[in-house]
């Protein structure tokens, strides 16, 4: 028995899944057990930067004392405050790395008949062994320009992971609003179409409620020109989008649109507004600014910066949902699974393990991929980078390296993909009456 579980460990997806467990696809099998990966990450990510761990990453060899410096900072400085930040910058390059090996690893893979399938549905001891092996190289890494220059590989790659997420909301957000019309015209019609007016009200009342919380807590009477700016404008792009989604052309073109999807994608641009404004580098216009309070040396007295903020919490939370989304659901929509290289898979294997009797992995790519697998690991290599800079707050070392800022890069690249997802949501509602000859169905 024991030799079996050890080749399981060793061997494919199919081996990994238990007697008691219904039968399932292996594409689907790996592409859990990948996020799982990205998971474990994560969660030692958050173990190293709460406080009491962070102060004992101090006795580890070469990371602070004995280092000579730390993110540049001399050694008579204390490193104390830095440390939580530099280890989850450490752990986000090593995520980052495995998941583009394999990128590179699985590209042009057709079907499960080409041998590096084997590789990626497989052999899940060795990719364990694989990226503690890296994790602990990646703390080996000098300090040197590292952060300074892998902070803006984060910025890039964050702002790339949350046009993902808007992809992926837009896409929830039809296939809801689809359902409940259809359950609508099936029967019922008065208690689906209740419940689609009241969700859509909750949406917007908490838009509402929220951006009437911004203007509070993130402006001041004749100061904070730059968030009353943000708010505004998102405020007013949200109501222009809005009011095409319900227009009678777009409502011709598309039956299904309307203010449900509308809401879902105001409420979440509300969200990345709270998000950036927490990133604004001016105390007074910033009550959850977590930076030091001056510029002199970092002493232990003053406030350790940490990264359970509401934004940053809330944004695991979408972090962890969108990266199970990609893992587990092909869209209902073609356009959706071309723009992420997903296919429908067919169900011939299912069927044969259910005949079969057996709870197990089938394979469902022997006559080709239901997803692209280097697509998914770029995906899960810029989710590495969005959930690294979510966990340190977007911050950087100053120029003097001695004290963590938020700069206003972090600011725009949020705003700038809010902008972007409005944008993207709007051409879902336009691109029927824009190139009607093409089927958007």
């Amino acid at each position: 028995m024991l030799s079996l579980q050890v080749s399981c460990l060793c061997g494919s997806a199919p081996c990994l899944l238990c007697g008691c467990c219904p039968s399932a696809k292996n594409s689907t099998i790996s592409r859990l057990l990948f996020t799982f990966f990205l998971f474990l990450g994560t969660l030692v990510s958050i173990i190293m930067i709460i406080p009491g761990v962070e102060k004992e990453l101090h006795k580890l060899p070469g990371f602070c004392e004995g280092s000579g410096s730390v993110l540049g900072v001399q050694s008579h400085v204390d490193c104390g405050s830095f440390l939580g930040h530099k280890a989850v910058y450490r752990m986000g390059f090593a995520l980052a790395a495995f998941f583009f090996l394999f990128a590179v690893l699985m590209v042009c893979v057709r079907s499960s008949k080409d041998p590096r399938a084997a590789v990626q549905n497989g052999f899940w001891f060795f990719k364990f062994l694989a990226l503690v092996g890296i994790t602990v190289g990646a703390f080996y890494i000098p300090d040197g320009a590292f952060t300074s220059v892998w902070f803006y590989f984060g910025v890039v790659g964050s702002f790339l992971f949350i046009l993902i997420q808007l992809i992926l909301l837009i896409d929830f957000a039809h296939s809801w609003s689809q359902v409940w019309l259809h359950n609508a015209g099936e029967g019922n019609a008065k208690g689906w179409y209740a419940a689609l007016c009241t969700v859509t009200f909750i949406f917007y009342a908490a838009s509402v409620a929220a951006v009437a919380l911004l203007y509070v807590y993130y402006t001041k009477p004749g100061a904070c020109t730059e968030g009353k700016a943000l708010i505004s404008i998102n405020l007013i792009l949200c109501f222009i989008v809005s009011v095409v989604s319900i227009l009678p052309k777009i409502q011709e073109a598309q039956p299904h649109s309307g203010l449900l999807q509308a809401s879902l994608i105001t409420l979440y641009t509300i969200y990345v507004t709270w998000s950036a404004l927490a990133n604004v580098p001016i105390q007074s216009c910033n009550p959850t600014l977590l930076v030091r309070n001056n510029t002199g040396s970092a002493t232990a007295t003053q406030p350790l910066t940490t990264w359970w903020d509401a934004p940053s919490i809330v944004g695991l939370v979408i972090f962890i949902l969108c990266t199970l989304f990609i893992s587990l659901r092909s869209s209902d929509h073609p356009q959706v699974n071309k723009l992420m290289l997903t296919e429908e898979s067919t169900e011939a294997g299912a069927e044969a393990a259910v005949e079969s009797g057996v709870h197990r992995a089938y394979d469902n790519e022997q006559d080709g991929v239901c997803y692209n697998y280097t697509f998914f690991h770029i995906c899960l290599l810029l989710a590495s980078l969005y959930i690294m800079m979510t966990l340190t707050n977007w911050y950087r070392p100053d120029e003097s390296l001695q004290v963590l800022k938020s700069p206003w890069t972090a600011v725009w690249v949020k705003i700038c993909s809010s902008w972007a997802g409005l944008l993207l949501y709007l051409w879902t509602l336009v691109a029927p009456l824009v190139l009607p000859d093409r089927d958007f169905s």
